[in-house]
Parts: structure tokens; C-alpha cells; sequence
């Protein structure tokens, strides 16, 4: 069933699975960081939303978000309540000073979903939904997007995407306030990578089942994974070095790669266009 439109005082969506890990969304925070929309936000109030088991990926963000936007609030939302009142219970403990995280973290938690339920009328300059609809069926994405969307702040970004257990595989997806996808973003370890195209497992649910030929995201895969093994010659300068060359080859033979000062961290981006569904 498709996620239901908003309606006032309804919790839109499912229950995740939950499986929140420590330093698992340190690579999306990092681009987030990064970019223009918090940088330049009028009231940078970022929403994690579906945060999962604990609230720790909420305090990580905010400790990663505050160095570039000192005034920034983090918004955790979950659908379950015990995991709102589990969250609650862990900002006490950061208030307390009993954690590794500061004090005066301006960190919150409420129950919600694709509705995005922000105290006072606000609109968030970031939402970030990251494992949220892995568990959707594909056709489900676009009205999720367009209600999470539908609630960010004029010029606001939606982030959303899927990665492992541990963080060292993530892709997203940067969706403006219309709900339409601007970027994917691919980012690896890339020490001890075998193949780029491990990432085709955790692809964001509008593209895990495409990468099949016919498809521009599996036509990308192909062309970095045949780039990678080109520049095994270059494997004793170090595996971002090898990184580097990579894109720069893809980059030459005319795919549209941007951010080029991120390549280093093991980070490829580019317009939706060039890899979305056929």
C-alpha cells in the first residue's frame, strides 16, 4: 500500500527495521555539511527522519553539522513511540552530561513520518531519510518523496538513501522542494574495494531493481567497474589515488561526474538525468 497522503494529526508511513548503528551516516553527513542549502539556510532546523532503535544517528549529525552551521537543530522523528520515549530517554542522559556528546546538543525527538510534524509551522532546510523505504515497493517512492518534500523550507534538500551496516557503502539521493531528484551520490571505502559496483546492493529503492542492462544506472556500474580494473596499474599510489584516476577516466569518457573535490573521500556524484530510470 502506498504511503497515504498527509493528514492532520496521522502518522504517515512504517515501522523500520531499526537497525541503527554508531558512525553508520558519517558519509551523508559529511555531504551534507557540505552543502549550500544548510550552509545558506534562514533557519537551518535539519529533520532525521526515521532514526530507528536509538537516537544516536541524531546527537552524530548535529555534533557533524554544528561545526559548519553553529545554530543548527537537529529534529529526530520515528513512527514508534517507545523508540521516540527510548530517544527521549538518551537525550536526558547527553543533557546530564553522562555521553560522549555535548551537553547543550540542540537535539529533539517526536513521533512522525513521511508527514514531517515540526512544533510551530517550521520547514526544515534538510530532511534526511536515510534505510527509510527500502521495505516500499518502488512505485511507493515518488509519494514519498513528494510528502517529505512538501514539507522543507523554500529551496530546502531532501537526502535519501540507503547504506550498510557499517557506513563504508552509502548512495543517496538529493531531492529539491518539488519533490524532483537532482543528484545521486555514491560514496566507498575505498581501501580493500573490489568492485565500485558493490554498491549497486544499497542503490536507493527508485534504483536497486534497475541496475539491469537497458538501464542507465547499471550502463554507470558497468563503465566504473571496467574503469577500476583499468587502473589496477596505478594500485601502489594507494586506493584514493586509483579512486581518482577512475572518475577522471569516466569523467573524460563523457560521463557528467561533479564535486570534483570530493573524489578523494571516495565520492562520486551526478545529475539524476544521467542515471535515472529508463
Amino acid at each position: 500500500m502506498a504511503p497515504a497522503r498527509s493528514v492532520p494529526g496521522r502518522v504517515v508511513g512504517q515501522t523500520t527495521r531499526g537497525t541503527t548503528g554508531t558512525n553508520r551516516l558519517r558519509r551523508v553527513d559529511r555531504w551534507i555539511a557540505r552543502h549550500p542549502v544548510l550552509r545558506r539556510a534562514a533557519d537551518p532546523l535539519v529533520v532525521d527522519l526515521g532514526y530507528g532503535a536509538s537516537g544516536v544517528t541524531a546527537f552524530e549529525q548535529y555534533a557533524r553539522l554544528v561545526s559548519v552551521r553553529p545554530d543548527v537543530e537537529v529534529l529526530g522523528l520515528e513512527i514508534d513511540p517507545a523508540r521516540v520515549a527510548r530517544a527521549r530517554a538518551q537525550l536526558e542522559q547527553v543533557r546530564a552530561g553522562d555521553t560522549g556528546f555535548a551537553a547543550d546538543s540542540r537535539v529533539s525527538f517526536a513521533r512522525g513520518g513521511f508527514e514531517v510534524p515540526v512544533p510551530g509551522g517550521r520547514r526544515p532546510a534538510v530532511i534526511r531519510a536515510m534505510n527509510v523505504l527500502r521495505q516500499y515497493d518502488e512505485t511507493e517512492v515518488t509519494r514519498a518523496w513528494e510528502s517529505m518534500a512538501a514539507r522543507l523550507a523554500p529551496g530546502g534538500l531532501l537526502v535519501e538513501g540507503t547504506c550498510d551496516e557499517i557506513g563504508r557503502i552509502a548512495t543517496w539521493v538529493a531531492v529539491g522542494d518539488d519533490a524532483v531528484p537532482r543528484t545521486l551520490t555514491i560514496s566507498l571505502r575505498v581501501a580493500g574495494l573490489q568492485h565500485p559496483s558493490i554498491a549497486a546492493e544499497r542503490l536507493p529503492k527508485a534504483l536497486i531493481h534497475r541496475n539491469v542492462p537497458g538501464e542507465r544506472v547499471h550502463r554507470l556500474f558497468s563503465a566504473l567497474d571496467a574503469e577500476w580494473d583499468r587502473t589496477a596499474a596505478v594500485s601502489p599510489f594507494g586506493a584514493r589515488h586509483r579512486w581518482r584516476t577512475t572518475l577522471a577516466a569516466l569523467a573524460a569518457a563523457g560521463w557528467p561526474l561533479q564535486e570534483r573535490s570530493r573524489w578523494r573521500l571516495g565520492e562520486l556524484t551526478l545529475p539524476w538525468e544521467a542515471v535515472r530510470p529508463a
